[in-house]
């Protein structure tokens, strides 16, 4: 089992927020090296052939950066503003979530309060024309469409589409500020636990948090799991603003020091409106940075139960700075500690494949059983009321979740990381949109395996059907063909019904929530003090 670039890259690209407007002095630098400037002169004027200045400066830059730590980074204008709109909470466009499919471009939904749902865009529709222009072809792209219909808010575009049932109509749709949200489920597990996925910390996540809270709150939960899974990182402030909310006043948070960056403590501003609720927090290997930040602050505070696998281990400190020309460099300037004083991040440097931890996990039994998890007693730590913690990098969990190999689908995996699941699925819709409204009503996903659907027959015929649109052909065992169904079926709720629905799907058989369920059901895990819930100091080293 290898550990994927893309998730490597992920994280790379997540965890580099977080710095972000911590250190607002100007430090004077140097000027570029001469040495350096001295040979690249002289291979602009003197070599035989002409040469692209920038972009060997463009390499020679990205050189010296790699030779550092993994998460300095130099990056190009068109990659700064890239990774920043879905930080920054949202774009400017029209308003659509889109797929490309048989050369046309189809819409899956109309984003609820935005333009497009506003002048009556609705699922399934095909946009075949942009400002006159015929935009179907084997040349449409995501890159081109995204090119054609994001632009600058206030400004129109007309669009020529068609229905599903073939009829036609045109609509000019004055593009807006189109928000991307970073809690993107919220709903009750059981009468008493609400579920909050979150899977990034960006400038609207604090936010979107408190409101989910409150809704979860107004139907009557009492205690709250927060899933942390996957999710890379982002801002510190989304973190310490939503752990305002769990923690008593003046409590520490997590702090940063670095060479030429003075020790500056993060604490908690008020006290938290949810200060005697119990909170579960799931994280696993690929929970990074913010999400380890806001983990290790409730665990070192006594105010959450963590639960799952040691988190990824990235606790460096990146700061932008402008470069001469263009882009910028994202450098480490300090560590993050969490307030019991561990390091989150993992060790990096000669003789350690950073890019291979996964697998080295794999290989030392870690994400099976939780006695592998290396520890050594210089790297104890003690929370707030005397429970043994571990550093050595990332967050060690309270309840440990073993992975789940039978649970794992290459085919699977596959299938959602081409798009042809979500793409499979989509057109299934879109071929019955007709019967939609019979379809929900039929719709159980509680009861999916008895489930009756009035068009085709069954989630077998289903699935039978979205193999014949895809082309879908895999030597699966009966299991996990079981399991494409599910998540098959997933992916048809999100298409009817959205995000709650797909998530309550694709939890349906998973550990981490039976087991949470389970745990919170227990007093045994907290103790009252002075109207705070905290954890039980007994429960160290579970």
């Amino acid at each position: 089992m290898k550990n994927s670039p893309l998730l490597l890259g992920f994280m790379l690209v997540l965890g580099i927020f977080l710095g972000k407007g911590l250190y607002e002095s100007e430090v004077n630098l140097p000027h570029f090296s001469t040495r350096l400037n001295s040979v690249l002169d002289q291979i602009e004027y003197l070599y035989v052939d002409t040469i692209d200045r920038s972009a060997l400066e463009e390499i020679a830059v990205e050189a010296i950066v790699a030779e550092l730590d993994p998460h300095s980074l130099y990056l190009t204008p068109a990659e700064i503003k890239a990774m920043s709109e879905p930080m920054e909470g949202g774009f400017e466009g029209i308003g659509v979530e889109f797929l490309v499919s048989d050369d046309t471009l189809m819409v899956v939904t109309a984003l609820p309060g935005g333009p497009s749902e506003s002048a009556g865009i609705r699922a399934g529709d095909r946009i075949l024309k942009v400002d006159g222009e015929d935009i179907s072809g084997t040349d449409l792209s995501n890159s081109r469409v995204m090119k054609l219909l994001k632009g600058e808010g206030g400004t129109k575009v007309e669009l020529g589409l068609q229905r599903s049932n073939g009829d036609k109509y045109d609509v000019t749709i004055t593009r807006a500020r189109i928000p991307i949200n970073s809690v993107v489920a919220s709903f009750k597990l059981t009468e008493e636990i609400g579920y909050v996925k979150v899977i990034r910390f960006a400038a609207t996540t604090a936010l979107e948090f408190a409101q989910a809270m409150d809704d979860l709150v107004a139907n009557g939960i009492t205690k709250v799991v927060i899933d942390l899974r996957g999710n890379g990182g982002g801002y510190l402030k989304a973190a310490t603003e939503m752990l305002d909310l769990f923690l008593l006043k003046d409590l520490d948070i997590v702090y940063t020091e670095g060479k030429s960056s003075p020790k500056q403590v993060y604490r908690s501003q008020y006290d938290g409106v949810f200060a005697s609720m119990p909170i579960a927090v799931l994280i696993d290997e690929s929970s990074a940075s913010a999400s380890e930040i806001f983990a290790g602050a409730l665990q070192d505070n006594d105010r959450g139960l963590i639960i799952g696998r040691r988190s990824f281990g990235k606790g460096l400190v990146q700061e932008e700075f402008e470069v001469a020309i263009d882009g910028a460099l994202r450098l480490t300037v300090a560590r993050f500690y969490t307030p019991s004083g561990r390091p989150i991040q993992k060790p990096y440097g000669d003789n350690i494949d950073y890019s291979s931890d996964h697998s080295t996990r794999v290989e030392s039994g870690e994400l099976f059983h939780a006695d592998s998890i290396s520890h050594t007693d210089s790297l104890e730590f003690q929370t707030l009321l005397g429970r043994t913690v571990y550093g050595g990098g990332g967050i060690t969990p309270d309840v440990f979740i073993p992975l789940d190999t039978t649970k794992v689908s290459r085919v699977l995996a596959e299938l959602v990381w081409s798009g042809a699941l979500r793409d499979g699925a989509f057109n299934w819709v879109d071929k019955h949109r007709s019967n939609l409204n019979e379809l929900k009503g039929y719709l159980d996903l509680e009861n999916s395996d008895e489930w009756n659907d009035p068009v085709e027959g069954g989630l077998a015929e289903m699935f039978k059907e979205y193999k014949e649109l895809t082309g879908f052909v895999a030597d699966c065992d009966e299991e996990e063909s079981r399991m494409i169904e599910k998540r098959f079926l997933a992916q048809v709720a999100r298409n009817l019904f959205g995000e709650d629905e797909f998530y309550k799907a694709t939890i349906e058989d998973d550990e981490y929530i039976k087991t949470t369920i389970y745990e919170m059901l227990e007093d045994q895990w907290f103790t009252q003090r002075e109207g705070v819930l905290y954890l039980s100091p007994s429960l160290s080293d579970n």
